[in-house]
């Protein structure tokens, strides 16, 4: 009696053995791990994590103009990060007290490369970026002025989170942070930002640069979509996509390609960057009442998405 029991025991301990091992075999076939777009319990919102980085970092800190050394190396770091080579990336980043983290986004289960300072974030406001594993990296998603242009940081956190593929560029301090404009990384070149978005254009990386306007100077229009400087087919075909998505989804677009618009950023220097090597790249202004209306800042979100996949 007691041998039957003991061989019915081990015959249910092998057939469970040999289910687990199928079900683990078949997860690994169907690609479902930890770079699948599923929600993990162990991860973080990262949404929030961007924005509160904006709201309880940015908005009070300095800004210390990098050398010309040290913004190379953090866009040199940055671009073996997106090359897949992390440990050299981390030691690149090391020599100007930048670090890298891996964290996973508890909502989709994607895991994204955190870069941010180690030593003096409050100080030298030289941003954060977060590059997507698991997916190549095929466009960019830039904030150049978080807090200052009210919410576009959490435009900027929702496209990348939304959408595999992506690396997003935050600037670190507000705009009139800096002596006269030095913080105001969107018109200069001597900025962590602008390297490290030149690495990703020098990359072929096509970049959507997100900003915000006040109702009142563009009264008629929720959204102004720019190509900058780049006339070319391929940039103007990138705006028209972005410009139906948005229109589709009852937003009022000025069209900057088509007619004048305000703020069509054709002195951004990132952009300028872009249409040197022939690069798409659009600067997309958001009105206060899309920004600050959550229902709204969704579908706006949700236009971009779309726009940015068609680089994938």
């Amino acid at each position: 009696m007691k041998l039957t029991i003991l061989v019915t025991l081990l015959v249910t301990v092998v057939a469970v053995a040999v289910v687990t091992m199928n079900s683990s075999s078949q997860k690994g076939d169907s690609g479902v791990g930890e770079n699948a777009p599923n929600p993990s319990r162990n991860g973080i919102d990262l949404e929030r994590r961007i924005n509160a980085f904006a709201t309880e970092m940015v908005a009070d800190s300095g800004y210390r103009p990098p050398s010309r050394v040290e913004r190379r190396t953090v866009a040199e770091g940055v671009g073996l990060l997106v090359d897949g080579r992390r440990a050299e990336a981390g030691r690149k980043l090391a020599e100007v007290d930048f670090g890298v983290r891996t964290l996973t986004d508890r909502a989709t289960g994607r895991r994204y490369a955190e870069v941010a300072d180690a030593a003096g974030e409050a100080n030298r406001g030289w941003g954060r970026v977060y590059v997507g594993l698991g997916a190549p990296v095929r466009w960019s998603v830039q904030v150049p002025h978080p807090v200052a242009d009210a919410d576009s940081e959490r435009l900027g956190s929702a496209v990348l989170t939304g959408q595999p593929g992506g690396v997003l560029v935050v600037a670190g301090a507000h705009r009139r942070a800096g002596r006269g404009d030095a913080a105001d990384v969107a018109h200069r070149r001597d900025t962590v930002f602008h390297a490290v978005c030149d690495e990703l254009t020098e990359r072929r990386l096509p970049g959507v640069q997100l900003h915000g306007f006040a109702d009142s100077t563009e009264p008629d229009y929720d959204v102004i979509v720019s190509t900058g400087r780049d006339r070319s087919t391929e940039a103007r075909e990138s705006g028209r996509r972005l410009a139906r998505a948005l229109g589709g989804r009852d937003f009022e677009v000025c069209r900057a390609w088509a007619r004048t618009c305000v703020l069509e950023g054709r002195e951004n220097k990132q952009g300028r960057a872009a249409a040197e090597l022939d690069v798409p790249f659009l600067h997309v202004e958001f009105s206060h009442s899309v920004r600050s209306d959550a229902a709204r800042a969704g579908r706006a979100v949700a236009a971009v998405r779309s726009a940015v996949a068609a680089w994938t």
